[in-house]
């Protein structure tokens, strides 16, 4: 499978196994899984057909790793990213002290002072380390990384989950819990 089919077959993916499920006559369950066959099939009546190696290779090369397959590899699911109502299951986990929000200098102000709020979302994305901040908010302008206090959140009562793929989820930051970090020059 080539990069440019496989950029595209994952893209794809993201919109029906996050988004729009419906749009291929697709159901997801309660906790975002849909059976693999099923979705091969709705791929191919979509005019975007996969083989299963090529779903196989999708998920395994997939820089972020978006999707998961289940314990037996007869579902698939999204890691997180989801605007359709899902509930992952992900138990709740202490932070690390610190963790990360990449985001673009327009949206700086409004997010300084109004915190973060997941937006389409269902929840609010944050990551471990600083580069993949920087990569998340180069998607869409100059990236500004914004420091969260995860520890205080925690402390004070905040829930934090991680995905599978690495990213933190919280329902929400208040913007007392954020700082920029100082390349931002906002410290």
């Amino acid at each position: 499978m080539d990069e440019k089919r496989t950029v595209r077959a994952s893209k794809n993916l993201s919109r029906i196994l996050r988004h729009d499920p419906g749009s291929v006559g697709l159901a997801l369950d309660a906790a975002g899984w849909v059976g693999v066959q099923e979705l091969l099939a709705a791929l191919a009546r979509q005019g975007r057909p996969l083989t299963r190696a090529e779903l196989d290779h999708v998920v395994a090369t997939n820089n972020k790793r978006r999707f998961a397959f289940s314990e037996d590899g007869r579902s698939i699911r999204a890691s997180q990213g989801h605007t359709v109502e899902v509930d992952l299951g992900l138990p709740a986990t202490a932070p690390p002290a610190v963790l990360y929000h990449g985001t673009t200098t327009r949206y700086l102000d409004a997010i300084l002072h109004e915190g973060l709020r997941p937006m389409s979302r269902q929840d609010v994305h944050l990551s471990a380390d600083t580069e993949t901040a920087v990569r998340v908010g180069s998607r869409h302008g100059r990236p500004v990384v914004l420091i969260v206090d995860a520890a205080a959140m925690a402390a004070a009562g905040h829930e934090f989950r991680v995905s599978a793929n690495g990213v933190w989820l919280t329902d929400a930051v208040p913007p007392e819990y954020l700082r920029p970090t100082p390349a931002s020059g906002r410290v």
